[in-house]
């Protein structure tokens, strides 16, 4: 089995090394910069639980190095997919399935939705369906990713806690790719369940994500304070209530109710969101898939998103102001 992933930071770095230390699958990363030449030097080390391990790896900066892949792990955030694609082309032959780990609404989400929008694309993440054309929708495995994780130095991975990457087919059937992959992760020391239904999994991670990531850029305030906090609290809640309303006219099933969610949320603790990190180094903001595409959505369904309207709106300005943003 071949596997490249595309994108060796904190998660794909993490995902490649347990693979590679496992050594039962030929893989490879592309990667760029010092990160790159580290993985080249030295492979790819990864601490967890107090010990560092190294996985040998074969890493290059350019697609076409590496053939024609089973599986490709497409492990960038959400608007770096688009602007990648010409590199990722070389890594796909007729056969090859490709692993979306983005977190937000996925470009994909119609394709084999079934129902009155079946095959629509989303502008919101995939402007002009470039996506969907270059790469295919019939490619694509879904996950959802748990692990957190960081690079804490050019080719070091430290793992934090979780190891869950859930699988799923967008038609929902268990196929063989997507069974052989989970195989695969398991023996490497990974949960990699199959799910039949992974847009109702997406949307329980996006619930938190869509909320409390714009609400955390504007305030600079961690999980732990907004759900303290009773204006900001119900300011997520308001959200959240919204995008529920969109999923469930889509079709998706809330396993959990809305106050669980936020108070798990609260549970994490002093931890800024991805969105505020990246807001703090000056790194673009993963907007689009997570809140815009969510209003879009919102269109597509008739449903009134006010709340999500005036958050996305704020912290657009915000990223625009700053220069951490711009449309797709």
């Amino acid at each position: 089995m071949r596997i490249a992933v595309f994108g060796a930071g904190a998660i794909g770095g993490y995902l490649a090394a347990k693979l590679a230390i496992a050594g039962n699958v030929d893989l490879s990363v592309v990667a760029r910069g010092a990160h790159l030449e580290a993985i080249k030097a030295d492979g790819l080390r990864l601490i967890e639980d107090g010990k560092e391990t190294v996985g040998v790896v074969r890493a290059a900066a350019r697609a076409d190095e590496l053939g024609v892949q089973d599986y490709v792990v497409l492990a960038l955030k959400a608007h770096s997919v688009g602007p990648a694609l010409d590199q990722i082309a070389p890594l796909l032959g007729e056969g090859t399935a490709v692993v979306t780990m983005q977190n937000g609404v996925p470009w994909w989400y119609f394709y084999g939705a079934g129902g009155a929008l079946e095959g629509t694309r989303l502008d919101a993440v995939d402007p002009g369906g470039a996506i969907w054309q270059r790469i295919g929708p019939q490619r694509v495995i879904g996950s959802v990713v748990y692990p957190a994780v960081e690079v804490d130095a050019p080719g070091l991975i430290r793992h934090v806690e979780g190891t869950r990457f859930s699988l799923g087919e967008p038609s929902g059937e268990k196929s063989e790719r997507v069974t052989a992959l989970a195989r695969e992760m398991v023996k490497a020391g990974l949960q990699a369940p199959v799910r039949e239904d992974i847009r109702s999994e997406i949307w329980v991670k996006l619930w938190g994500n869509l909320s409390f990531n714009p609400i955390s850029a504007l305030t600079g305030s961690t999980l732990a304070a907004i759900v303290a906090d009773e204006g900001t609290r119900a300011t997520a809640r308001a959200m959240m209530l919204e995008a529920q309303a969109i999923g469930e006219r889509l079709g998706v099933r809330f396993l959990i109710p809305v106050d669980r969610r936020i108070k798990g949320a609260g549970d994490v603790g002093e931890h800024k969101t991805s969105m505020l990190q990246d807001l703090e180094r000056g790194r673009r903001m993963e907007i689009d898939a997570l809140v815009t595409a969510v209003q879009e959505l919102g269109r597509l369904t008739g449903q009134p998103t006010p709340t999500i309207d005036t958050v996305l709106a704020l912290v657009r300005r915000l990223a625009i102001e700053r220069g951490y943003y711009s449309p797709l």
